[in-house]
């Protein structure tokens, strides 16, 4: 047993070196301030206040939109959210992006060791697993996009890989769907984008193990995952499903994010989105290619299983990134929300570094490899787009808006329908009081999901509340339930008001769709528990099967002797 623990420890501290040679450059230029760091960081400040205030799952992003709210926390899976916040909890926050970056790639980087291991000698696993965990398209997530959930998912990918090789080689085919099951329920909880195409790669490569195989038994065991995953994410898809009429999500698809803008060599009227497209095609271009070369050049490996999947996950992955394929990405179900069709080389990075790995056995061309991928990194970095950076002060501004509640910009994708988050007051006080006479306003508590304070009138009047006015949100006035209105364009709450004393309430609730997850992600639960023991059973029943027959066999042998 001691060198399956050596060859792990092994792994551990390669990947760690390399994912730590990717967030050194942090300590000299800064934190890199992609696309989405403000929207990931701002989250998870915003989600350890929540922490603070006692509310263990978050719902609603008070300071988004400079104090006015929104439902982010309804919406966006809670994994990367809940990573960000807790190691804020125990690190300086300028320290957490670098944290969660590398420890995202080690994950990433061990699993991939995992898999690799049960085809490849360690040494050369642990290379496919160092690979894996800096190849190209993570390094475009870490110093470009700053998509930390999407990342995440990186981790899932090559365990999905395995378990679907699994499934054709064991007798009992049904051990994995229990392990598949809770890997597309973390996606879900992870990355929608990325969840859609881990959903579509396990259909496509359980297709491919069924025909290689001639077993629709293994299909099955590919299939039922994708419902029972589901089914276990639940108690945050079921709400995210019903609320998003109540939000403007149809942003998600707005010009510049759509599918048909983000084709490799794509070009639109915008000279900095095409810019970006211009890096991820270089990138994506050679990684396209060095997957194509290597995969050609192992085309006779001993596993052809394997070498097939890899093509198939390949060929998937780079259709869909080519503009021929905008009627399947219109046609096939949720696809058009994955937005960006590049990102599919986070697939593409699974056979990247398999296959690179399998035909390039000598040291100097793996070097050669990985002096490429430096190259490629570079003329991008200096020819095409320099990476934004974030100091010390950058992030001690961002905590101290949250702290002296200025807030941040907020997604649009989640303000509520009828509001317009551009055009609020953000020198607006907490409550203003409207009407013909005079109010005097206490606040008691403000915090992300319950607003206490007291209004005393002199005259009947109406409150406009500092909040966007969501379904969501319960008033009660003196302890009785209460309406709300909100103002025409910009949708603030506002609550009416007697003359007199009103001590105002505004609550978060939960609906019913909320219960109904959580019921659904209990039903799939119990299912899967109630599995593994059937299975483990079975496995019981068979091993004793086996010894009384082989006992029986030893006498039968005895007494001929």
């Amino acid at each position: 047993m001691a060198q399956p623990h050596r060859a792990s420890a092994h792994a551990w501290l390669a990947i760690s070196a390399v994912a730590l040679c990717v967030v050194a450059p942090f300590l000299k230029l800064g934190i890199p301030s992609g696309h989405d760091f403000e929207f990931h960081f701002n989250s998870w400040i915003e989600v350890a206040e929540h922490w603070k205030q006692g509310i263990f799952y978050p719902r609603w992003a008070a300071m988004a939109h400079y104090g006015y709210g929104e439902a982010r926390f309804i919406f966006y899976p809670p994994v990367s959210w809940t990573l960000g916040a807790l190691l804020g909890t125990f690190l300086p926050w300028k320290l957490v992006p670098a944290a969660y970056i590398w420890l995202v790639l080690v994950l990433a980087g061990y699993a991939m060791f995992i898999l690799a291991r049960q085809y490849l000698p360690t040494k050369d696993a642990i290379f496919a697993a160092a690979l894996y965990a800096a190849n190209p398209y993570n390094l475009v997530i870490v110093y470009w996009r700053s998509a930390l959930a999407e990342l995440v998912v990186a981790a899932y990918l090559p365990l999905m890989l395995l378990l679907l090789l699994r499934a054709d080689e064991r007798d009992d085919g049904r051990e994995v769907v229990i392990p598949l099951s809770l890997l597309v329920a973390a996606g879900w909880l992870t990355n929608l984008p990325a969840a859609v195409m881990m959903n579509y790669s396990l259909a496509v490569l359980g297709c491919v193990v069924a025909l290689r195989g001639r077993s629709v038994r293994v299909l099955s065991y590919a299939a039922a995952p994708l419902v029972v995953g589901a089914m276990l994410a639940g108690f945050y898809l079921l709400p995210a499903f019903h609320q998003q009429k109540w939000v403007d999500i149809g942003q998600v698809l707005a010009p510049g994010v759509r599918p048909e803008d983000n084709f490799l060599f794509r070009k639109t009227e915008d000279l900095d989105h095409n810019r970006f497209n211009l890096l991820v095609t270089v990138v994506a271009t050679f990684e396209i290619a060095a997957t194509a070369a290597a995969t050609l050049a192992a085309r006779r490996s001993q596993s052809r299983k394997l070498w097939a999947l890899l093509v198939a996950w390949s060929v998937l992955s780079v259709l869909l990134m080519l503009h021929p394929a905008l009627p399947l990405w219109h046609f096939l179900p949720k696809l058009r929300f994955v937005q960006l069709p590049w990102r599919w080389l986070l697939c593409l990075g699974v056979p990247f570094a398999l296959a690179t790995t399998w035909s390039l056995r000598n040291g100097w061309a793996r070097g050669l490899l990985c002096a490429a991928v430096l190259a490629v990194l570079a003329l991008v970095w200096h020819g095409v787009q320099v990476p934004w950076w974030d100091n010390a002060a950058d992030i001690k501004e961002m905590l101290d808006n949250q702290s002296d509640r200025i807030g941040n910009e907020g997604a649009d994708e989640y303000v509520p329908i009828g509001a317009d988050s551009y055009d609020v007051d953000r020198n607006a006080p907490l409550v203003h009081f409207d009407g013909e006479g005079s109010a005097q306003i206490v606040i008691h508590r403000w915090f992300a999901e319950r607003r206490e304070f007291l209004v005393k009138a002199n005259a009947p009047g109406s409150l406009t509340v500092r909040l966007f006015n969501y379904p969501s949100w319960k008033v009660s006035i003196n302890g009785r339930p209460a309406g709300t209105g909100r103002t025409p364009h910009t949708g603030l709450m506002t609550i009416p008001v007697a003359a007199g004393e009103s001590l105002v309430e505004i609550e978060f609730a939960e609906g019913w769709d909320r219960m109904a997850g959580i019921v659904c992600s209990a039903i799939a639960a119990l299912a899967l528990w109630m599995s593994w023991i059937a299975l483990r059973r079975s496995k019981g029943v068979r091993r004793m099967a086996e010894s009384r027959w082989n006992d029986h066999r030893s006498r039968t042998a005895s007494q001929s002797t």
